[in-house]
């Protein structure tokens, strides 16, 4: 493939993401992609199995994203984005998509994959369970609630939830304060 040489040349032989240097893939940026160099990336065994679901998000492996994220590449800026958006629930993710700056056409870019991903399926609390609005939800571990000055304490119910754009989040009222919480955190009761 032309562009994998291309590709090798433009990372350094490395993870664009990471900078990891073993077991490197060529990557396509969905939701479409020609697969020149300009549209895919230069992606590790361990990002590219990440992305694709196939093993869980490890939020700390991530933390390389505030790296990538400068990127001048317009690829690697679109998968920063994504990733960063995906780990939004996260402090330091929130914080770096803040500071993140793209030109209007690869933002639309990154936001054409979001949307594609959210339509990509249900809300699931953390068993799996499928969500809906106005379902009882049960807190499955403490919370720290930003901004709010709080802890969400595990057990607490959240009565009447809404579903959210994204299928990660869902809002609830706690302590009298309607807040999002991430679906991976509840479960339903």
């Amino acid at each position: 493939m032309p562009s994998e040489q291309a590709l090798k040349q433009r990372s350094n032989n490395s993870c664009e993401l990471c900078t990891a240097t073993d077991n490197l893939v060529v990557y396509p940026v969905p939701p479409t992609s020609d697969l020149s160099a300009q549209q895919c990336v230069y992606l590790c065994q361990t990002c590219q199995s990440q992305i694709d679901g196939e093993n869980e998000l490890d939020v700390n492996h991530w933390r390389c994203l505030n790296d990538s994220m400068w990127n001048q590449e317009p690829a690697v800026q679109v998968m920063s984005y994504r990733l960063l958006h995906k780990l939004s629930s996260e402090s330091w993710a929130q914080d770096a998509l803040d500071m993140i700056y793209l030109e209007d056409d690869v933002r639309t870019w990154a936001e054409q994959g979001i949307a594609a991903a959210q339509t990509n399926g249900p809300t699931r609390d953390s068993n799996g369970a499928e969500l809906q609005d106005g379902d009882n939800v049960t807190l499955i571990k403490d919370l720290k609630v930003k901004g709010a000055n709080f802890t969400a304490k595990q057990g607490t119910m959240v009565r009447g939830i809404s579903l959210t754009d994204n299928p990660e989040h869902i809002e609830g009222k706690v302590n009298g304060t309607r807040i999002v919480l991430v679906a991976g955190y509840l479960k339903k009761a």
